[in-house]
């Protein structure tokens, strides 16, 4: 429900979304510039809103997706709190302090067998990525739903469950970074964070909602974390060691809550949670503090992007004798979205003419 404060920012969010509105409309009428790559095909993932709406688990679904189908993807990213400038290329060399916490979870995650690039400029990254890896087939940009200087050949918006765009407004009386119209850009509007039991009659609903703000008849797919087996952070950390249901939780992400009620459902007991803002970069003094609710037989869980920013050289004598796990997550459809989504992706990675 809007707030007392909500409605007394409005009309700055109404200039905001002015100002969004008419640089949108440039880019419609062609009088901003905007590119499409004929040959290799571009995807983009990203939100209306600011925050985390799991673009990085499903970026990894789609990449995974197209490799099942034979192709050669490669991600390419902003880079968000990294602290080197201009393009650069995942290697072992990187870390997440130069590459960018969610781009070196990525390159992790898929073990440098996909090229995961950053650059500010999304389409200087692009000329650079593809002169370095003339191999790649098609591009996932990364949270790039508001860059409107590559024109992708396939839109993803993702929405969360909880935090609907069409229930929010433009910064700053609400959380948006331009206003619902922008739905109109999506080739495929996902829905994320979704309650697994979540109700045929609710799904529809929230599909007719959507659809208000997006073109007719864009599917609308609803997703949910799967929560995988704690893995340590530390080599030699093993899960058969005794610990007890006692955990400390550490986490720098925009929505901690999701995974705080999973552990919870999954009989831990969150002793303390040391909870900080999205891409936090930690330092040794926190961990320091994080250490005095720290005692034998209790872990302490993190998330994946986090754990990158945990492995700071920094950090590490701080983090030395910890027992600290990640939880990995995966994304999942309700019902047969899966299978949709992956029927989708043949014709949204044809070559197409450039513009």
């Amino acid at each position: 429900m809007p707030t007392l404060l909500t409605y007394v920012l409005l009309p700055f969010a109404w200039l905001y979304a002015g100002i969004m509105a008419m640089r949108n409309w440039l880019y419609d009428r062609g009088w901003k510039p905007t590119t499409r790559f004929g040959t290799v095909p571009v995807l983009s993932v990203g939100n209306l809103r600011v925050g985390g709406t799991g673009k990085t688990p499903h970026v990894a679904w789609l990449v995974q997706e197209l490799r099942q189908q034979g192709q050669q993807p490669a991600i390419l990213s902003r880079g968000y709190g990294r602290r080197t400038n201009g393009f650069r290329l995942g290697s072992a060399t990187e870390t997440a302090v130069t590459l960018g916490d969610e781009p070196w979870q990525q390159f992790t995650h898929f073990g440098g067998q996909v090229p995961v690039a950053v650059c500010e400029n999304r389409l200087t990254g692009l000329h650079e990525l593809l002169r370095q890896q003339p191999g790649i087939t098609v591009v996932v940009l990364d949270d790039a739903y508001q860059h409107r200087r590559v024109q992708p050949d396939f839109s993803v918006l993702l929405t969360e469950q909880q935090r609907l765009f069409y229930h929010d407004y433009v910064l700053p009386a609400g959380r948006l970074r331009e206003s619902r119209a922008g739905a109109a850009r999506a080739d495929v509007v996902v829905v994320t964070k979704c309650d697994p039991a979540l109700p045929v009659l609710e799904q529809q609903q929230i599909t007719q909602r959507i659809r208000r703000y997006s073109r007719p008849h864009v599917p609308v797919f609803f997703s949910t974390y799967a929560y995988g087996v704690p893995v340590p952070l530390a080599a030699g950390e093993l899960l058969e060691q005794e610990f007890s249901a006692e955990i400390v939780l550490l986490t720098g992400i925009a929505q901690p809550g999701p995974l705080r009620e999973y552990l919870r459902e999954a009989g831990y007991q969150i002793v303390y949670h040391a909870e900080f803002a999205d891409h936090h970069a930690f330092t040794a003094e926190e961990i320091a503090a994080l250490k005095t609710h720290y005692e034998p037989g209790r872990r302490i869980f993190t998330t994946q992007k986090d754990a990158a920013r945990l492995l700071d050289p920094s950090l590490h004598t701080e983090m030395a004798g910890l027992a600290v796990f990640y939880i990995p997550i995966a994304v999942e459809f309700l019902a047969d979205g899966a299978n949709r989504l992956r029927q989708l992706l043949p014709a949204a990675i044809q070559p197409q003419a450039v513009v």
